[in-house]
């Protein structure tokens, strides 16, 4: 069939093949490159003073115009500053590739990520979002939030995962793009919603490919982690989730906003060895639910136990830490509070340490 098409259609593909050979001839005007790779034309034309990333051929008064090599190019250099490599050593990558002379550095693969382009784009391409300094993989994942890339944002995010952990990931990698990105929704209003929103979402949807990998867990009681009443702020729990996964703890996730009665049915239905509430805001921690939470306990008569107590979030800050709960300050606290209280099998967990000694996560 496919040399039957051929045949008949042979003046079709004549016809198409000299229209794109004439397109090439003619090239693609800055603006439009700049909308199909998703950065602004003021960067484009940055790069091009700055790091000699320009059309090949010129004419003299005329309007730049840029060959599908020449929109290649660029493309690299786009994958490469997403990932954190500085412009001008990615500028040199990007055109050593161009010419055919890496000598021995492997060229970045290119995926679809730039190739299709996405009306629009190139009016959010030139904000950078101010992460300060950080690693290398958050800035390249702050560029691609802005760019709305959605797949440099994943491939970012994966990577950060599979080679820091997920705690380290969620520290040096997430957190900083996170708030700078909030940051610019709070000054700029809505200019920077759809940044803020894409980013969080990439972000929960890798956290929770994470947190339901297949990995074998012991005999450890489950960990029960919940949002506290009204609230929606979920990150956190789910970055607690994928690093418990990553050191084989269970865990059950109630997830946003969970009403005091059926936390309380959960904690005696499922007998965890902790129980983490999560509160952002200090209108969704509930003193009186972690105090119920904390004194829960299940088993025959004599032989009782009950749950670690943990409150998490910058919500507790306001009431200050409740009586008999640990509130660990980072995610690499709670996860080995989390972790030890999990191992420990028909025990009552231990107090906490004193007050002052262990605070809610920033």
């Amino acid at each position: 069939m496919a040399t039957s098409l051929a045949v008949h259609d042979t003046p079709t593909l004549s016809a198409a093949a000299d229209a794109a050979e004439a397109a090439e001839e003619a090239g693609v005007p800055t603006g439009a490159v700049a909308q199909m790779l998703g950065v602004s034309p003021t960067t484009v034309r940055s790069w091009e003073r700055r790091y000699g990333i320009g059309p090949a051929r010129r004419e003299a008064g005329h309007h730049r115009r840029w060959s599908p090599r020449d929109i290649a190019v660029l493309e690299t250099m786009c994958h490469l500053t997403a990932r954190g490599v500085p412009p001008a050593e990615a500028a040199r990558a990007a055109l050593a590739g161009r010419d055919g002379q890496l000598r021995g550095t492997p060229a970045p693969a290119r995926g679809p990520v730039l190739a299709a382009a996405r009306p629009g784009a190139g009016a959010s391409g030139g904000r950078a979002l101010r992460v300060g300094t950080v690693r290398p993989e958050c800035r390249g994942l702050a560029r691609a939030a802005v760019r709305l890339d959605a797949a440099e944002t994943v491939r970012v995010l994966r990577e950060a995962i599979a080679t820091l952990g997920v705690i380290e990931a969620w520290t040096e990698v997430m957190m900083p793009a996170l708030r700078a990105a909030g940051r610019k929704w709070a000054v700029d209003g809505e200019q920077y919603v759809e940044v803020e929103h894409l980013l969080s979402w990439h972000v929960s949807s890798v956290l929770r490919e994470a947190a339901i990998a297949a990995v074998p867990v012991g005999s450890a009681r489950p960990v029960l982690l919940a949002a506290g009443p009204g609230e929606q702020h979920t990150l956190p729990l789910e970055a607690t989730a994928a690093a418990l996964t990553e050191r084989a703890v269970p865990f059950r996730m109630l997830g946003g906003a969970v009403p005091p009665r059926a936390l309380l049915d959960a904690v005696r239905r499922i007998g965890p060895g902790a129980v983490m509430i999560w509160s952002q805001d200090h209108r969704t921690a509930d003193l009186e639910l972690a105090r119920q939470v904390g004194a829960a306990t299940w088993g025959q008569r004599g032989s009782r136990t009950g749950s670690l107590m943990v409150t998490a979030g910058p919500g507790w800050i306001r009431h200050g830490p409740p009586q008999g709960a640990s509130c660990p300050r980072t995610l690499r606290a709670a996860v080995d509070l989390l972790e030890q209280a999990a191992a420990r099998q028909g025990h009552r967990a231990p107090r906490p340490p004193a007050a002052g000694t262990d605070r809610p996560c920033p």
